[in-house]
């Protein structure tokens, strides 16, 4: 049991579920447009909900989101569900596989045996998609991987209900109803006003271009507040987030990018072109900072206050990142 699902890879597992699974159903659109329409750039530091003790910093909306957006916006009809009985998880997962329907699902990654083991931590939003089972091996299209994979019954299991913060609970979504045509231009400037509204008006200082500024208030006040070992453990959680987990910060930057330049070309808004550019620098940006990072995590940095310095980084980038959203959040209705 097999479906003609073709495999791309991308460098965000959700972009690359979206974009993979639009793809079957005949919406070819690039990962870049999956992820500016499905409103994919975001940041957050929230000290009250803690991942080994530290505050998390998360540079994108909760998991599913993008998906939820962008299949919205493009027409789709979509169904979710989680399950409490595994044995009814992966019954409903045959179900779907044998009604010809690439089935979208949320795991941890910490057990997924094809990825190698440096790779493998504690982290319960991975998107892949299951798109046929050969005996007892379901195949896997894993966008972040370079081929499809597989995993036996048992392994895919344990990897759906994984343990911890944000547990999958056997979460699965797939294909209601898929549209016959779509407005591309509709979706991309709904993506885009979202996308802005959501970094610049936010009324909580945690969010958005605020919540960059507060992360930079915070920071100067880590080695006081948290000693050096303490500080140095909070910051390399950031870098983490921001690098490692999910692309995070440069990367969703880049990503952003090349959807403002394609959305420049198919809105006939030359503006979009420059503002692609500004935020490549920006992503340019987040890169340094997390550069920095690293050295004074390693007590390699050269900054006489090195916690003032990646501070009055993050405080340009949120004023760079403020300038371009509001271009952004007036662009008219296509």
């Amino acid at each position: 049991m097999q479906l003609d699902f073709k495999h791309k890879q991308s460098a965000h597992c959700e972009n690359g579920v979206s974009s993979n699974l639009f793809a079957y159903y005949g919406i070819k659109l690039s990962e870049p447009m999956i992820f500016g329409i499905g409103s994919g750039l975001f940041f957050s530091y929230l000290p009250f909900l803690k991942v080994n003790h530290i505050p998390v910093t998360s540079f994108r909306p909760l998991p599913g989101m993008i998906f939820k957006r962008a299949a919205r916006r493009l027409g789709f009809k979509m169904e979710k569900k989680r399950f409490s009985n595994p044995n009814q998880a992966m019954s409903e997962l045959d179900e779907k596989l044998k009604e010809g329907i690439p089935v979208g699902m949320l795991v941890g990654v910490y057990n997924l045996t094809y990825f190698p083991k440096p790779y493998r931590f504690h982290f319960n939003a991975h998107n892949l998609v299951v798109y046929g089972k050969e005996k007892d091996n379901y195949l896997i299209s894993d966008p972040i991987m370079e081929t499809p994979t597989s995993l036996t019954s048992k392994e895919l299991r344990k990897v759906r209900y994984a343990k911890g913060v944000f547990a999958p609970k056997g979460h699965m979504y797939w294909t209601v109803k898929a549209p016959q045509e779509i407005d591309l231009a509709k979706a991309i400037t709904q993506g885009i006003k979202q996308t802005a509204k959501d970094m610049l008006t936010i009324p909580i200082p945690l969010v958005g271009v605020k919540g960059i500024k507060y992360l930079a208030k915070q920071l100067r006040k880590y080695p006081k507040k948290l000693g050096n070992r303490k500080a140095s453990q909070y910051l390399g959680q950031i870098v983490r987030s921001q690098e490692e987990i999910g692309t995070g910060g440069a990367g969703f930057r880049y990503i952003y990018a090349a959807f403002l330049q394609e959305a420049s070309d198919i809105l006939k808004q030359p503006f979009l072109r420059d503002l692609s550019v500004e935020m490549t620098a920006i992503g340019d940006l987040w890169r340094d900072f997390a550069v920095e990072t690293a050295r004074i995590i390693k007590k390699r940095s050269e900054v006489e206050n090195p916690y003032d310095g990646v501070a009055d980084m993050l405080v340009v980038i949120a004023e760079k990142e403020k300038q371009i959203f509001q271009k952004l959040i007036i662009l008219k209705d296509a």
